[in-house]
């Protein structure tokens, strides 16, 4: 088959990019921890600080959720509820409504700043937890965080 024979309106496979190297697959496989998003693992690290304190207070914590954000909205002075460093908020807990369930709300930009590293970033989140939690529960963050 000659090059000008082809037909003008089929599509055109590409088997090989530009440079002849062929088409890019993933970086890593997708079952390396490596292969997950910041957000991700931002969130693997909540479940793994929620997971000992909803061991020990499930029966207290069953009308609560837990969720992220990436930033907080622009919030109103004076709310109640919310974790600041200095003037970004770094999680907020949401009462119940009559249609919505009390919510803690971790936001993970603000944290993921603050942290030196992953260590740093899965304490913070454990301490800004604790906290939430405890505000929630109307106890001391010392009564959440032993045991």
């Amino acid at each position: 088959m000659a090059r000008g024979s082809r037909r003008q309106n089929s599509p055109r496979r590409r088997n090989r990019d530009r440079h002849g190297r062929g088409l890019r697959g993933p970086l890593y496989p997708a079952t390396l921890p490596a292969a997950r998003s910041r957000a991700e693992r931002f969130d693997a690290l909540v479940i793994e600080a929620l997971e000992p304190i909803e061991a020990r207070w499930r029966t207290e914590l069953t009308q609560l959720d837990v969720a992220v954000d990436d930033v907080p909205d622009v919030q109103v002075e004076g709310e109640d509820g919310v974790v600041e460093d200095g003037n970004v908020p770094l999680a907020r807990l949401l009462p119940a409504g009559s249609d919505a369930r009390a919510r803690i709300v971790l936001y993970r930009r603000p944290l993921e700043a603050r942290a030196k590293d992953g260590a740093d970033l899965a304490d913070l989140v454990h301490d800004v937890l604790v906290e939430q939690v405890a505000n929630y529960l109307g106890l001391d963050p010392d009564v959440i965080d032993e045991g």
